[in-house]
């Protein structure tokens, strides 16, 4: 079978997919997966085979139009807004995939077609080739509110189709723990999660505990040295509270801001780490709310403080501090001070730990991408 996998966005939507890709790939069948270039080094990263959907940044689509007006950011503004302007941009770039992938598929066709979250062009591409389309779920985020801004930008895209609006898929994948799931949510086929991440050789530290409490700080794969920057800012106000705790503070941030946190703070480890090794060995998780980056703390079974760098970020991490396994500051309410005060709780009260590891226990018992890879394959044969 020739399954072709469709990600795009940041790093974080393609170590999303790579499990299930890896496990088909291991069962004999031909995986591709596609991306926009800036991901091309993620993929092949995770030995798979590259191709690449459009050269264009992703600054591009979040900033511009089709028409090449300027697009100002909805950060701030009501959840409604922010995902009508996420589904826009995604449907941009799906627009911009799509004769690129066409193309490639008139070499190479698949059997079935597995997209991310947001990955329209996967959708689209399926309806056009008619072949099985799967959803997998890039992370525990709720995205319903996302895809109506889709289906609105790729109006001429689906009129080609004969469609009105997106397809559903023939199947949702949801890597989202069964007790943190919406229940309005739509019908879904359970997935464990699994990290791929990107890997150098590794350094004791990254895989050992030492005496005292570990804290790993991270603000994500797209923060710049731009101090108006929001996650940048994040991260140096939350640096300069933790630094005064008893602990040790890892900080997971571009290896480019690297030099300037450890000229800030020359007692923490600064730059790439490996959050699949780290995540385990940490008794706290501090981050922006990142949805890759939840899971990994909820499969590690650490506990997190969960500062959301946007509104669509908040959802989610309210459900997992309403599950006991982490704390959430909501925006206006993130000073430093109460930053470590939440610090402190969540490393002092053992109820955080003891409900991040009943979590832990739920996700293991989940099926695996190798598992779901009978799935894929019953999909074909209808």
């Amino acid at each position: 079978m020739k399954i072709l996998f469709i990600t795009g966005g940041g790093p974080a939507t393609v170590f999303a997919l790579a499990p299930l890709a890896t496990a088909a790939r291991g069962a004999g069948h031909e995986v591709f997966m596609a991306g926009n270039a800036d991901l091309l080094p993620a993929i092949n990263a995770s030995a798979l085979p590259a191709i690449s959907t459009t050269d264009l940044p992703i600054q591009h689509f979040t900033t511009q139009d089709r028409a090449g007006h300027r697009v100002d950011s909805p950060l701030g503004k009501p959840l409604a807004e922010q995902g009508n302007f996420t589904g826009r941009w995604f449907g941009r770039l799906a627009a911009a995939s799509l004769a690129p992938l066409r193309h490639f598929t008139q070499h190479w066709r698949p059997d079935l077609i597995v997209g991310g979250t947001t990955t329209y062009a996967a959708a689209l591409l399926a309806a056009h080739l008619d072949v099985p389309y799967v959803r997998q779920a890039w992370d525990a985020i709720d995205a319903r509110h996302i895809h109506p801004g889709a289906n609105e930008e790729l109006q001429p895209e689906l009129a080609e189709l004969g469609l009105s609006q997106l397809p559903e898929p023939d199947l949702f994948l949801d890597v989202c723990p069964p007790s943190l799931r919406p229940h309005q949510a739509a019908p879904a086929t359970p997935l464990q999660f699994i990290l791929g991440n990107q890997h150098r050789p590794l350094k004791p530290w990254m895989y050992t505990r030492t005496h005292r409490p570990r804290i790993c700080l991270t603000a994500g794969s797209q923060v710049t040295r731009d101090a108006r920057h929001r996650l940048y800012e994040f991260l140096t106000r939350a640096i300069a509270e933790l630094t005064p705790l008893d602990t040790d503070i890892l900080i997971a941030a571009p290896d480019a801001l690297a030099p300037d946190l450890h000229a800030q703070h020359d007692n923490v480890h600064a730059g790439w780490v490996p959050l699949d090794i780290v995540a385990p060995t940490c008794d706290l998780l501090v981050h922006h709310g990142g949805g890759v980056t939840s899971l990994t703390g909820m499969r590690a079974g650490t506990p997190q403080v969960i500062v959301p760098g946007a509104e669509m970020l908040a959802g989610a991490a309210r459900t997992l501090a309403d599950y006991g396994a982490a704390l959430t500051l909501p925006t206006g309410d993130d000073t430093p001070e109460r930053l470590g005060q939440a610090c402190h709780q969540a490393l002092t009260d053992d109820t955080y730990r003891k409900r991040a590891q009943a979590l832990r226990e739920e996700i293991q018992a989940m099926p695996t991408p190798a598992d779901t890879v009978h799935a894929l394959e019953d999909l074909t044969h209808h």
